[in-house]
C-alpha cells in the first residue's frame, strides 16, 4: 500500500496520525481482509480497535453483508449466550418468543467481539465451536444451526496471562491468536497527539459555532508529555471540554484562540489520575487484599528466619575466631537511621498480627493457620504474641 492509498484509507475511516506502528496496523488489516481468518486486535482501551475491524470488513468479500459489533463486557453473564446465539420460546423466564442471536443476524457478514476476555468460559466453548465448524445451538434448543460469519475479536488484556490464570480457554486462544494486529497506544504516538487535538477542537468548534483552539509550542510540549492512559477517547473528551471552556462564539471580528502552557496546565489531568493497569477477570487478588498481605508477611517470616540464622552463624564464627571482625565505623560514616532492635520489633508486630488473623480465620486451628502462612506450627507458636499463647492465658 503506497502513501496515497494509505492516506485515502485514513480519510475514509476518519483516522488521524502518521505513526509507523499505526500505519503497520492499518496495512495489516487490509492484507487480512480478503481472507476469512479470525483476527485478534490487541491494544489498550480507547486506541480505536473497532476502526480496525471496520476496515477488515469493508475491504473483505463480505462488505455487502452486515457488520455487527458486540461488547462482550457489556452483556450480563446470564444472558450473553442468548444474545450471541439466540433462544427458543420458554427456554428461560422471560423468553416469551423465539429470538435470533448475533451470529444468526450476521450470517454472510462480520461480527466484531470486543472485550473477548470478558466472555464466560461456557460461552468461550460455544464460540470455539462456531469458529471451527460454523455450528451452534440456540439456548433451550437441541437443533444444530449453521452460520457463515467472519469473526474479529479484540481485547485490551494479555490473553496468554488470562490462559495461565484459567480465565480464558487455551484452545480458543490458539484458535484466534494466529492473525494478530496490535494498535499502538497514544503515548507511543507522541507526534500524533497534537494532530488529533487539532482535529477534535476543529470538529467541536464547527459543530457549535465556536472559535478553533491552537496551542503555543510550550503548550504542545506539555500536551505531548502527558501519558494519556485513556488514549484517543480521553484526548477527545479533554479537547472538547477545553474548547468549550476557553473558546468563544464566532463573530465577524473573532479569530483563532491561542492557549499557552500556563493556561493549558490548569486543565491537564493530574498525574495521580492515571489508573493502574489491570487484567479484567484474571481472578487475581486486589492490591492490599488479605491474600496479598499473607504473601508479604510469609515472605517477611522467611526472610526473618534467614536473617536470624545468618546472625547466629556470624556470631558463632566470631566466637570461634573463624570470621574476622568487621572494622569499626569511622567518625565520617553516618549512623544508621534505624536500629536493628527497632526493625526486629516492626517485623515481629507485622508477623504477630498476621498470625492472629490467620488463627481467627481458622477458628484457632494452629495447623491450618500455619499451613496458610507457609510456616511450621512451631514457628507459628514462637512468633505468636505472648497474650495469645495458651500457657499465658492459663496464668491469668
Amino acid at each position: 500500500m503506497d502513501a496515497q492509498e494509505l492516506q485515502s484509507l485514513k480519510n475514509k475511516f476518519d483516522i488521524v496520525g502518521n505513526d509507523p506502528a499505526l500505519n503497520l496496523a492499518l496495512e495489516t488489516a487490509v492484507k487480512f481482509a480478503p481472507t476469512d481468518l479470525t483476527v485478534l486486535v490487541t491494544g489498550e482501551s480507547g486506541v480505536g480497535k473497532e476502526n480496525i475491524s471496520k476496515i477488515i470488513h469493508q475491504y473483505s468479500r463480505r462488505r455487502g453483508g452486515k457488520f455487527i459489533p458486540v461488547n462482550c463486557g457489556g452483556i450480563p453473564e446470564g444472558t450473553i449466550n442468548s444474545e450471541l446465539f439466540g433462544h427458543v420460546k420458554g427456554s428461560f423466564t422471560g423468553a416469551i418468543d423465539n429470538r435470533s442471536g448475533y451470529f444468526e443476524e450476521a450470517n454472510g457478514g462480520t461480527i466484531f467481539l470486543d472485550e473477548i476476555a470478558e466472555l464466560p468460559l461456557q460461552s468461550q466453548a460455544l464460540l470455539l465451536r462456531v469458529l471451527q465448524s460454523g455450528e451452534y445451538m440456540k439456548v433451550g434448543s437441541t437443533k444444530v444451526e449453521h452460520t457463515d460469519v467472519r469473526v474479529i475479536v479484540a481485547t485490551n488484556v494479555n490473553l496468554g496471562y488470562a490462559v495461565s490464570r484459567g480465565k480464558f480457554r487455551e484452545d480458543l486462544y490458539y484458535r484466534i491468536c494466529a492473525a494478530q494486529i496490535r494498535v499502538p497506544s497514544l503515548r507511543e504516538r507522541k507526534d500524533d497527539i497534537y494532530l488529533l487535538f487539532r482535529k477534535f477542537t476543529s470538529d467541536f468548534s464547527e459543530k457549535y459555532g465556536m472559535c478553533k483552539i491552537s496551542l503555543t509550542h510550550e503548550a504542545i510540549s506539555l500536551l505531548r508529555s502527558y501519558p494519556w492512559p485513556g488514549n484517543i477517547r480521553q484526548l477527545q473528551g479533554f479537547t472538547q471540554s477545553l474548547t468549550s471552556l476557553e473558546s468563544q462564539k464566532v463573530t465577524p471580528l473573532s479569530g483563532r484562540v491561542e492557549i499557552d502552557a500556563q493556561t493549558l496546565a490548569q486543565y491537564m489531568p493530574a498525574a495521580t489520575e492515571t489508573l493502574p493497569a489491570t487484567v479484567p477477570g484474571d481472578g487475581g487478588a486486589a492490591p492490599g487484599s488479605p491474600e496479598d498481605m499473607q504473601k508479604i508477611v510469609q515472605a517477611i517470616v522467611f526472610l526473618k528466619q534467614e536473617v536470624d540464622a545468618l546472625k547466629q552463624a556470624v556470631y558463632h564464627g566470631h566466637a570461634a575466631g573463624h570470621i574476622p571482625a568487621l572494622p569499626a565505623a569511622s567518625d565520617e560514616e553516618p549512623a544508621p537511621d534505624r536500629q536493628p532492635e527497632e526493625e526486629d520489633l516492626s517485623i515481629k508486630k507485622i508477623t504477630g498480627e498476621m498470625i492472629v488473623r490467620a488463627l481467627e480465620k481458622h477458628a484457632g486451628n494452629r495447623k491450618l493457620a500455619a499451613r496458610e502462612l507457609g510456616i511450621s506450627e512451631r514457628t507459628l507458636y514462637r512468633k505468636l504474641p505472648a497474650e495469645y499463647r495458651s500457657d499465658n492465658k492459663n496464668k491469668r
